[in-house]
């Protein structure tokens, strides 16, 4: 068997690569600069922007209370912001708007991140992931299986009201596209394209590399994907780091390795500086952390221990990060380890399911779901319980023993857990 090499032979050829790294991020920031000085160079500026959430909001001045709307926006530039609008404003969620937008006294960080400003909507236009929507919506008769669907197939963020359900789960990352997502479709596309490929290179072209050209094909509809969702971050992570694995394996490279997942992040930050400030990316790279600190240090384990165990270590090494950030949690919180296995089934059967017609058809089990939320506890963990958490993971990357009190630590948290909602 050829021994697979590491990327990174020298300390030179390290160097170099954050040299480049480095150029790569000055330059983005540059260019990131340049537009927010010309952003709030005038009072107004004409905006065009996609809506990503609409909820209402409640405030008492004066004695007084007023009903408005709250609207969370990706402009085609970028940069995220909040802005308000009327009560009346119907849903516009997954629209195109062109709006005269206010910036005021905003920072460089706020345009980075985001920020609020002030605007009055000029034009509303239907996009085709909101056409997408619409039809979703038509297969169902329940408002939740139906926003649920929506997230699961075009990226439109829950509410508020199924985010904490599920995060007192410990789902939310299911409905979340992400990873694990990518790569359930990756395979189910791979598998349905081999038998006609395979019939074509038999008659025509029995001299291409079929690996080569199925994953060429599959990357090209993912990437036509992820661009009709605009590039949620975790799916950006997760889309490039499917094409560098590719790379690497196929020049003999080592793919599972903090080297691999270390190189994606310096990349994707380096050519997007806005994914700092997003939670969902450090999300999901929190997750694939965890698998591949389980495939370093366990890769000696059949297949079959492994598909039983990653499940079981993921949701113990994610749960202090869970529940510092979430704190909902129920007696039923552990049973996300079965869920999160029996979801890999359920998301290729679901959108099997509607492309012939019958997508409702797992409704009921949905509103069970949501249903057990519902009656949630919300716990306290400071942010300084993750700190343990943080040291031992850094130091597990180096040595084997400090996965061990990395477990006990996080079983503590779980305990804990138990005992807030016992």
């Amino acid at each position: 068997m050829i021994e697979k090499v590491s990327l990174f032979n020298t300390k030179r050829d390290f160097l170099l690569f954050i040299f480049l790294i480095l150029f790569i991020l000055s330059y983005s920031l540059l260019i990131e600069f340049h537009n927010f000085k010309t952003f709030t160079q005038f009072d107004s500026h004409i905006v065009n922007a996609t809506v990503l959430k609409q909820y209402t909001k409640t405030k008492i001045k004066k004695g007084k209370t007023k009903t408005y709307q709250m609207l969370k926006l990706k402009s085609r530039q970028g940069f995220s912001f909040y802005t308000g609008a009327n009560s009346t404003l119907e849903n516009i969620v997954g629209k195109r708007v062109e709006l005269e937008l206010y910036g005021g006294e905003i920072t460089f960080s706020e345009y980075m991140s985001s920020f609020y400003a002030y605007s009055k909507i000029l034009h509303i236009d239907e996009t085709l992931k909101q056409r997408l929507n619409n039809a979703i919506a038509s297969k169902h008769k329940d408002i939740n299986s139906t926003k649920i669907y929506q997230a699961l197939y075009s990226a439109t963020p829950l509410s508020r009201e199924l985010q904490i359900n599920f995060s007192s789960l410990g789902i939310s990352h299911l409905f979340a596209l992400s990873g694990f997502h990518l790569g359930v479709l990756s395979t189910l596309l791979f598998f349905l394209l081999k038998l006609p490929y395979g019939f074509l290179q038999t008659r025509y072209f029995p001299y291409r590399n079929a690996h080569f050209d199925l994953f060429f094909t599959v990357l090209l509809i993912l990437l036509s994907y992820l661009l009709f969702l605009d590039s949620p971050a975790s799916l950006l992570r997760s889309f490039t780091l499917l094409l560098i694995g590719y790379i690497l394996y196929d020049r003999g490279f080592e793919v599972i390795s903090m080297q691999t997942l270390l190189i994606t992040v310096l990349i994707l930050l380096a050519f997007f500086p806005r994914l700092f400030f997003e939670l969902g990316f450090w999300l999901s790279i929190g997750g694939v952390f965890s698998i591949f600190l389980f495939l370093v240090h366990f890769k000696h384990l059949s297949k079959f221990w492994q598909f039983l165990l990653i499940p079981l270590w993921v949701y113990t090494l994610m749960l202090p990060l869970s529940l510092t950030l979430f704190s909902n949690f129920t007696l039923y919180h552990p049973l996300s380890i079965l869920w999160s296995t029996l979801f890999s089934i359920f998301y290729p059967l679901s959108i099997m399911l509607h492309l012939i017609g019958y997508g409702y058809i797992f409704d009921t089990l949905l509103r069970d779901l949501v249903s057990l939320g519902e009656a949630h506890t919300e716990i306290f963990f400071s942010l300084y319980y993750l700190l343990p958490s943080l040291l031992f993971s850094t130091l597990s990357i180096w040595k084997k023993l400090f996965v061990w009190p990395l477990l006990l630590w996080s079983f503590s948290i779980f305990l804990s857990a138990l005992y807030q909602v016992a």
